[in-house]
Formats: C-alpha cells, sequence, structure tokens
C-alpha cells in the first residue's frame, strides 16, 4: 500500500449545530459546523421549523405573484376555443349547386 495517501482520520470530531447542540463522531475534519442536528430537526422534534438559507420562499413567492399577474390578462384556452366556434357559427354558408342548364347560389341562413 501507499504511504501518505489517505486523510488523517479525528476519532473525536466536534459536530456543532446552529442549535447549540455538539456531540462529538469520528470524521476526516476536526470540526463540522451543521443548520440542522437531529435535537432541531423538524422530522424528529415534530414542531414546525422553516429554514430558508438562500431567500428560497420569497423567490417563489415573487415567481408565482408574477405569474398570477401574467396570466391575469390570458385567456384560457377553453375561452379562446368557444370564440373560434361562435365566430365559426355566425359566418354565412354559401353552397354552390350546379344544375344542368344554369349555376345558382343558394344563401343557407344561421341554424
Amino acid at each position: 500500500m501507499k504511504q501518505d495517501i489517505h486523510p488523517k482520520y479525528h476519532t473525536d470530531c466536534q459536530v456543532i449545530c446552529v442549535c447549540g447542540n455538539t456531540f462529538a463522531t469520528g470524521s476526516t475534519v476536526p470540526e463540522i459546523k451543521v443548520e440542522l442536528c437531529s435535537a432541531c430537526h423538524p422530522f424528529y422534534t415534530g414542531k414546525q421549523k422553516l429554514v430558508d438559507t438562500a431567500r428560497r420562499v420569497e423567490k417563489f413567492g415573487a415567481k408565482v405573484a408574477l405569474k398570477d399577474s401574467i396570466s391575469a390578462g390570458v385567456k384560457g384556452k377553453k375561452v379562446k376555443k368557444a370564440a373560434r366556434a361562435e365566430a365559426k357559427a355566425s359566418k354565412e354558408v354559401v353552397v354552390k349547386t350546379k344544375d344542368i342548364k344554369k349555376i345558382s347560389q343558394v344563401t343557407l341562413g344561421k341554424k
């Protein structure tokens, strides 16, 4: 085996949480700082805790508000389809018939 290629293993690594809880474990670094631990994690405590390190909640709220403001002026698919059907129904239908001796146009009214 090659010598000096593996990092040093610390058997007394201290893990420090933001809530103040500390415990010892083994690691290749002497000290680890964490934001959540088993003493303050919502899964283990049953308490609701909102952890927003990068403004994710505010960014999501801004995105939703922007989408709602844009979609307020946009018509939906069903509304557009109904408008097309209404425009199509309001057109006059012209049917050309060919008789042996004369060509005549017959205009049909609305249904």
